[in-house]
């Protein structure tokens, strides 16, 4: 298998022979010239620019030499390197510049520009001349002496004044050749592993995929789910409530056309029966997706709520329409809310408060209870915490012994449309229901 990094080359038997010494050379010569031409820049920027026009013209130059380094990463590196930013969600420059300067990518890459700048650049060059420098000048011994006549000094401090001293030096730098490409190659993997680390860690573009993938998986999840809730909502409503209906209407005749007697007290028996199983069906129906919600939005379904409620209700709920997934999350929180403040709290009354604020709905529950609720003690609010979260929302209990509790549902929504607001302000007491 074909070595991809160089310390899998260094490795391999024929090292020497293969290309991955070439590829050092040239990752670190061409790294020593490019940190040279930054330095340039650097201090022209930090001399006049920084001054004058402030931070963004490095971050602008960091995000170039970002996307050069990840490229000449190439060399050392047979993985790629994937670019670690996002795209922009908003069309424009400025849009753009603020997302770059919010990410935490582009100052790694900004730092990795002013480390190369000061001290990278010269180790590479330094590398090259030691590894790659000094063996070349002793293989050319042979060609200086011949130039010179009778004697030259090579690398500035040996004499030669023979032709067999001249080849004894070539093939001393033969060999120095051959060794010395080992630490080059290392030096250079070295330089690559930490160039990677700066500007495309590995597996963070894998990360950042399977994230994505499982946001967008949820959110497929969520529109699923509530699609199917609008399916079996209308298939018992069009289906099995229609035939209930025509039964009971059905058993009302035969119970009027019939005489007194057994049959006439076996027929209203089953006539009452229809009517409180289709009444059971309702309830049901009502509970999956109730029509107040899916017409007029959450705010009227809250009202409705709390009007059903057996524990009176202060409302104050100011909504305009928001996404289903969020209606229906928010509607069904209040619902379990109010259910738990009636069957555990013992409270005399409750407030319900709704709010769409800064991008979020905050629905709160307070109730003047007994408090000491627990979501672990099968309320339902594990399920519910649940369900909210898969919209990146949270639920929160604050409930000390003797009360009050306190239940708060936050979902970030985004609001559907100008033209679909919901209701006005909806301020109310509701007595609830015996």
């Amino acid at each position: 298998m074909e070595a991809r990094t160089p310390w899998q080359a260094l490795t391999r038997p024929r090292f020497p022979c293969g290309p991955w010494p070439w590829r050092a050379l040239g990752y670190l010569l061409s790294g020593g010239l490019l940190g040279a031409v930054v330095c340039g820049v650097f201090l022209f920027l930090g001399v006049f620019s920084l001054v004058l026009v402030g931070l963004p013209p490095l971050l602008l130059s960091g995000l170039a030499l970002g996307g050069i380094e990840r490229r000449r990463l190439r060399l050392v590196d047979l993985d790629p390197a994937p670019d670690p930013h996002r795209p922009p969600t908003a069309p424009g420059p400025l849009a753009w510049l603020r997302l770059r300067a919010g990410e935490r990518a582009t100052w790694r890459e900004l730092a990795y520009a002013l480390l190369l700048a000061t001290v990278l650049w010269p180790l590479d060059l330094l590398a090259v001349a030691v590894a790659a420098g000094l063996p070349l000048v002793l293989l050319s011994a042979p060609v200086q002496l011949a130039a010179d006549g009778h004697e030259t000094k090579v690398v500035k401090a040996y004499l030669v004044t023979s032709y067999p001293e001249a080849f004894a030096a070539a093939l001393l730098g033969a060999l120095l050749l051959v060794v010395l490409a080992h630490p080059l190659v290392a030096f250079a993997g070295a330089r690559a592993v930490l160039a990677r680390a700066l500007l495309a860690p590995r597996g963070a573009a894998a990360g950042d995929d399977r994230i994505g993938e499982v946001i967008a998986s949820r959110a497929r999840l969520v529109d699923a789910f509530e699609a199917e809730r609008r399916r079996i909502e209308r298939d018992l409503h069009d289906g099995a409530q229609q035939r209930l209906v025509a039964l009971t209407m059905t058993l009302g005749l035969a119970r009027l056309d019939v005489p007194p007697g057994p049959l006439a007290e076996q027929l209203a028996k089953a006539h009452a029966e229809a009517g409180r199983v289709l009444t059971e069906l309702r309830e049901l129906i009502h509970g999956i997706r109730p029509q107040v919600l899916a017409d007029y939005g959450l705010g009227e379904a809250l009202a409705d709520a709390a009007d059903r409620s057996a524990v009176p209700v202060d409302l104050d709920v100011d909504l305009p329409r928001l996404p289903e997934a969020v209606e229906s999350a928010g509607y069904f929180a209040g619902c379990e809310a109010l259910a738990n403040v009636a069957r555990h709290s013992g409270a005399s009354r409750a407030r319900l408060t709704a709010r769409l604020a800064a991008g979020t709905l905050r629905l709160d529950v307070e109730d003047d209870g007994r408090g000491g609720a627990d979501p672990a003690g099968g309320t339902g609010l594990t399920g519910l915490a649940d369900r909210i979260a898969v919209l990146d929302g949270t639920l929160t209990i604050t409930s000390p012994q003797g009360g009050p509790t306190l239940l708060r549902v936050e979902i970030p929504c985004p609001v559907r449309s100008a033209s679909s607001v919901s209701s006005s302000p909806r301020t109310a007491s509701s007595s609830g229901r015996a």
